[in-house]
C-alpha cells in the first residue's frame, strides 16, 4: 500500500507528517496491515495518502479538467482542489468516520454485487431490507444493510446467478441508515475554512459539477446516507472531455472500473508505477 513512498522521499515525509498529526500508527500498520480497514483509521488514512501524492504530483503535470472522488475520496477530492488544507481535510475524515460509526449498527456491513440489473438489484433489496449505496456500472452494485439482511441477499443472488462478495466494511455507507452521520457531518463541515475549489469536483451524488464550497458542504454531508452513482461520475469525464485519468489510490480498483466501462480512455492508478517520475511520464505521454 505505501511503497510508493518508499522511493519518493518529499511525498513519503508528506504522508509521514499527516498520518503523525492525525494520530495515524503508521508503524503499527504496516505491523498489522489489516488495521487499515478500521474505519476510523481507513478513511483519514486515505485522504492522507491522496494528499500526499498529490502535492507531489500536482506542480509536474498538466492541470486537470475536473476531480472527482470515490466514496471518502470525494472528501479528499475537494483538498486535491484547494477547497480545503490537508490538516482539515484529514480532521474532516476522522469526524466523518466517527460519525458513521456511531451511527452504524454492529452487524452492518457491505457487499459487492455483479450480474444483475439494477431492477433485480433494487428487488432484492426491498424483500432483505436493504438499499443499494454505489452503482459502479449497469450490472456493479455495492448493497449496504445489516449483515442477516445481507446474508439472505446473497443467497438469493447467487441462486440466480450473480457474484457476490462481502466487503471488509463494517458500515452500510451511502444508505439511509446513516442518516445521523448526514447530520452531524453537516454540522461539522462548516467549522473548518472552505475555498470555493479552483477545479470541479464532480458530485457522486449525480455526476454535476460542484465550484462552490456551500454546495460541496452539502453534497458532502448527503453522500453519507445517500446513494453514490459512481458511474455518472465515470461518464462525467468522458462528457467534460478528459483524455486520461490518474488514480492517485490505495490501489487500483477505480482504474479498472474505468477501463472496463471507458475502454478507448488512457486510465491508470499511481499505485501501477514504481516512482512519479514514471506517472509524470504516462501523463505526459497519456496527454499528448
Amino acid at each position: 500500500m505505501f511503497d510508493i513512498f518508499e522511493c519518493e522521499a518529499a511525498a513519503g515525509a508528506s504522508f509521514e507528517a499527516a498520518c503523525g498529526a492525525s494520530g495515524i500508527h503508521l508503524a503499527s500498520i504496516r505491523r498489522d496491515p489489516t488495521l487499515a480497514f478500521e474505519n476510523q483509521v481507513a478513511q483519514p488514512l486515505i485522504c492522507a495518502y491522496q494528499l500526499a501524492l498529490w502535492s507531489s504530483l500536482a506542480p509536474r503535470i498538466a492541470s486537470p479538467i475536473v476531480f472527482a472522488g470515490y466514496s471518502v475520496g470525494e472528501l479528499a477530492a475537494y483538498g486535491c482542489a484547494g477547497s480545503l488544507s490537508s490538516a482539515d481535510t484529514i480532521a474532516l475524515a476522522r469526524e466523518r468516520a466517527a460519525a458513521m460509526s456511531a451511527a452504524s449498527a454492529t452487524d452492518d456491513g457491505m457487499v459487492a454485487l455483479r450480474g444483475l440489473t439494477r431492477s433485480a438489484v433494487e428487488a432484492l433489496c426491498v424483500a432483505h431490507r436493504a438499499s443499494i449505496a454505489i452503482v459502479n456500472g449497469d450490472d456493479h452494485f455495492i448493497v449496504g444493510g445489516s449483515s442477516p439482511a445481507l446474508d439472505a441477499l446473497t443467497h438469493e443472488a447467487l441462486a440466480r446467478g450473480a457474484s457476490a462478495q462481502r466487503l471488509r466494511i463494517g458500515v452500510a455507507s451511502h444508505t439511509p441508515r446513516l442518516a445521523p452521520a448526514s447530520e452531524r457531518l453537516l454540522v461539522a463541515l462548516p467549522k473548518v475554512h472552505w475555498s470555493d475549489p479552483g477545479i470541479p469536483v464532480l458530485s457522486g451524488l449525480d455526476g454535476s459539477a460542484v465550484r462552490d464550497a456551500s454546495t460541496a458542504i452539502d453534497v458532502l454531508a448527503r453522500q453519507i446516507s445517500t446513494m453514490i452513482r459512481w458511474v455518472d461520475c465515470m461518464d462525467a469525464m468522458i462528457e467534460r472531455g478528459a483524455c486520461a485519468c490518474l488514480e492517485l489510490g490505495p490501489g487500483n480498483a477505480l482504474a479498472r472500473m474505468m477501463r472496463e466501462r471507458h475502454p478507448d480512455m488512457a486510465m491508470r492508478s499511481v499505485a501501477d508505477f514504481r516512482s512519479l517520475d514514471a506517472v509524470v511520464d504516462w501523463v505526459e505521454r497519456a496527454i499528448g
